[in-house]
């Protein structure tokens, strides 16, 4: 069986790809440090998939706990590397706290992997390396505009780190997946966005201000250049970006693949604004969440939405869920986490 180890794969993304492995027949190992995350979602995950996932409390930057888990494992014939640093506004405040954890974490992670033989990997990369694109929609081809954040400016640095790597002539071959909006919770409802500090992604903060636990959110400009002049992203549902890592990694693991380094866009490719958003919850789970209009936020880009015709194509890749999808699961995760609060 194919061994693969997610590391941070307590929290959102990790946890749902972590379903999508099991399905695809890999033999999955767990890694997180429990810095945003609890370790709820492993019992979601087995109650979900009928399996229990071997699971370590550790660091994925910390060679030495790496050196060790992967020597207990091994042979591990993958990784896919969740662990990372991920507000974009906390980056702008702290920006040494993310090249620390994003960039030397990684190398780190890369040293221990080729050290052991386990020569492929899935790096988690972001849109927002896009910065400011002058034209929409975005392919991973298109000229990259300024970088607004030290968080993007971290995800670039890695997906670069990787390129380097491939180029050097390393056996190691490695695939960048550069996600858009992820949101929503798995369709059983045994997993979702469960932050253990404040969420800061658009979703989770309406959910949990419709469920009380904020008196109200506040949307960050409405004078951008936009049909309602708030920003515009692509919401993609959190199970459609599990699902591709899953197809990468099977991908990588072909014995006929070749390519040192490639990328791939995870988007719905279509743009909603910030308010768009907001009355698509209101309306599809009859709540309306209050929410005031603020200044403009630090790091944040006007609009950038996906071309994912690369990643349909090469890793026949199909997005499934509408954002309609993603408020109601939303919302049913968020009711369902509050009450066992």
């Amino acid at each position: 069986m194919r061994k693969v180890i997610v590391t941070g794969g307590c929290g959102y993304i990790g946890s749902h790809t972590i379903v999508e492995l099991i399905r695809e027949g890999f033999d999955v190992v767990c890694v997180d440090d429990l810095s945003n995350s609890d370790g709820s979602a492993l019992r979601g995950i087995e109650n979900i998939t009928g399996k229990t996932v071997r699971f370590y409390q550790a660091d994925a930057g910390d060679s030495t706990a790496m050196d060790s888990i992967m020597s207990k494992e091994g042979p591990v014939n993958g990784i896919v590397h969740f662990a990372a640093f991920k507000a974009v506004n906390e980056s702008v405040q702290d920006p040494l706290k993310y090249y620390s954890n994003n960039v030397a974490g990684l190398i780190s992670l890369l040293e221990v992997a080729i050290r052991h033989q386990c020569l492929r990997f899935i790096f988690s990369s972001s849109c927002s390396v896009y910065g400011d694109a002058e034209l929409l929609p975005v392919s991973e081809s298109s000229p990259l505009g300024e970088i607004r954040s030290p968080y993007a400016r971290t995800k670039l640095i890695c997906e670069d780190i990787l390129r380097d790597l491939a180029a050097s002539g390393s056996p190691m071959k490695s695939v960048a997946l550069r996600y858009f909006n992820p949101a929503g919770a798995h369709p059983s409802n045994e997993i979702g966005e469960s932050p253990t500090i404040n969420a800061s992604n658009l979703v989770p903060v309406i959910t949990e201000t419709a469920i009380g636990k904020r008196e109200r959110f506040t949307v960050f400009g409405d004078d951008y250049d936009t049909r309602d002049g708030t920003c515009i992203r692509d919401y993609i549902h959190v199970s459609d970006i599990a699902g591709a890592h899953a197809l990468a990694m099977g991908l990588l693991l072909n014995p006929g693949y070749t390519l040192p380094f490639d990328l791939y866009n995870l988007g719905s490719a279509r743009g909603n604004t910030v308010l768009e958003v907001i009355d698509t919850f209101s309306r599809i789970n009859q709540v309306h969440p209050n929410y005031e209009i603020g200044p403009r936020r630090p790091g944040d880009v006007i609009a950038v939405y996906a071309d994912n015709s690369k990643a349909k194509r090469q890793l026949a890749w199909q997005p499934r869920y509408s954002l309609e999808d993603i408020v109601r699961t939303a919302w049913a995760w968020e009711q369902k986490r509050s009450a066992g609060m």
